[in-house]
């Protein structure tokens, strides 16, 4: 009987759909690796774009399994790190993008002038390489995006930007173009061509792009009012779960009077689907409003540049 209600409870309609979205989120990112950046040596970031830089260098291993070779121990660090953040979902996404990567590989090809492959006689680019990046950029970042919204991550580099970003105090964003640079730096030495960082860097850009518009919206962050009777429930999962801080603020209902309780709490973007879905779970009568931050200064956020408060002070 336990068993047959823990079946049930996760082959829900929510989860099961949140799963076929990592699917077609990994799908779709491999698409764009296979299809548009990898045959022409582009290097948008990430574990795949290093594992493609590899596969040049070792083209017996493909450029799925390298990445995975990457992803293990980094979803390792992850885990020991931020703990339960890393969930089944980020393990599945990383177990599935090399085989639907090195799959799709074996289907399509690999060589854009072997003359025989779909990928040299329907998907050819060589001519056009900055169409390359822009449809390989746009199904990287739409892909990404579509596993971050089904509640995984995309793993990779996105681990070692979040522990640059914490152990060094640096904005989650620099540190993800430091390591995304580097890779580029590291391929544009290996395919001894100086014509890749550009290339790249359009890749990367329409990439990032694409992910802020799957996840509904440009800003960074997500400002939230939480208003629910399980205080103590919620206040554990932010303090101890999401490692964050947030605020209460005294309310009182209009029609009512009941005083309550009202949580303040600024999330990133990629945080924001986690939160919701935690907060169902404590309290489904739960009321919570989500309002774009476009701009969050303070301890964990942008710091003020204090040239523009010498300046406001000295107008």
């Amino acid at each position: 009987m336990v068993l047959k209600e823990r079946i049930k409870a996760i082959l829900t309609p929510r989860n099961v759909v949140a799963w076929l979205g990592v699917v077609l989120g990994v799908v779709v990112m491999s698409a764009g690796f296979v299809l548009f950046t990898n045959p022409y040596k582009i290097i948008p970031g990430g574990v795949y774009g290093l594992g493609r830089v590899l596969h040049h260098i070792f083209p017996a291993i493909p450029t799925g399994t390298f990445g995975f070779m990457f992803d293990i121990p980094l979803m390792i660090t992850g885990f020991l790190i931020f703990g339960s953040s890393f969930g089944a979902k980020t393990i599945f996404a990383a177990l599935l993008t090399p085989v639907v990567m090195n799959n799709m590989t074996s289907w399509i090809g690999e060589n854009p002038a072997d003359g025989v492959s779909l990928l040299s006689t329907m998907f050819n680019f060589s001519d056009n390489l900055l169409m390359a990046a822009i449809f390989g950029g746009l199904l990287i970042g739409a892909g990404t995006g579509i596993i971050i919204r089904s509640g995984a991550t995309s793993g990779g580099t996105d681990i070692v930007s979040m522990i640059l970003s914490k152990y060094l105090r640096v904005k989650f964003s620099s540190a993800m173009f430091g390591v995304e640079s580097c890779i580029v730096l590291v391929g544009m030495i290996v395919f001894a061509d100086y014509t890749l960082p550009l290339y790249s860097l359009i890749a990367i850009f329409v990439s990032a792009k694409a992910l802020d518009f799957v996840l509904d919206g440009a800003s960074y962050e997500k400002l939230l009012f939480v208003i629910s009777d399980h205080r103590d429930e919620i206040k554990h999962f932010i303090l101890h779960e999401m490692g964050r801080g947030g605020t209460w603020i005294h309310s009182s209902g209009m029609y009512t009077d009941k005083e309550r309780e009202m949580v303040f709490l600024v999330v990133s973007r990629k945080e924001i689907a986690q939160v919701k879905h935690k907060i169902h779970t404590i309290d489904k009568d739960a009321f919570v409003v989500v309002v774009d931050a476009y701009e969050t200064y303070g301890d964990g956020f942008k710091q003020f540049d204090p040239e523009t408060e010498k300046n406001t002070n000295n107008a």
